[in-house]
């Protein structure tokens, strides 16, 4: 038997829980370079921790995931935080749980635009890139280091999210 998700739309308010919203906030903007850019200032922070850690930055390329699509397993990443924000303006799928006593609770859904990124928090729960409708770039910042920095959860009875839409 599976249990259905529902999707939600992503806003910084319904995701605070689980880490920042990266888009541009007109209330960060600032102007650099003599007006000429436009700079929208400190919308996450990475945080990695544990000696010899480096923040490092990456391009994941996803392939787009079928629906249904059931949700057996998530992982989190104990030393440190980890941002995707797209490439190609196209929506995307995001997936998270609360911490429960050492495992991931029931996942929550959240779309995407293709101009929102994510910075999962530090030990986050979470599923790995989902991309829709076609193969997608995201510029990844993560941590480089010693340390086993991925531990994974599959759940006994898998979630499904029956569309993208």
């Amino acid at each position: 038997m599976s249990r259905l998700l529902s999707i939600e739309t992503l806003t910084q308010d319904a995701f605070a829980p689980f880490g920042t919203v990266i888009e541009a906030d007109p209330a960060s903007m600032r102007y650099i370079n003599s007006g000429t850019t436009e700079r929208f200032h400190g919308l996450a922070r990475a945080d990695v921790v544990g000696e010899g850690a480096n923040v490092i930055i990456n391009i994941f390329r996803g392939q787009p995931r079928a629906f249904p699509y059931a949700v057996a397993m998530m992982e989190r990443h104990p030393f440190g935080s980890q941002s995707f924000s797209p490439l190609d303006d196209r929506p995307w799928l995001i997936v998270v749980a609360e911490d429960e006593g050492g495992r991931p609770g029931a996942p929550r859904v959240f779309r995407a635009n293709g101009r929102q990124g994510v910075n999962y928090g530090r030990n986050v729960w979470h599923h790995p890139l989902m991309s829709v409708g076609a193969v997608s770039d995201f510029i990844v910042v993560d941590r480089e280091g010693p340390g086993n920095n991925l531990e994974e959860y599959f759940y006994e009875e898998p979630f499904v999210i029956q569309s993208a839409v």
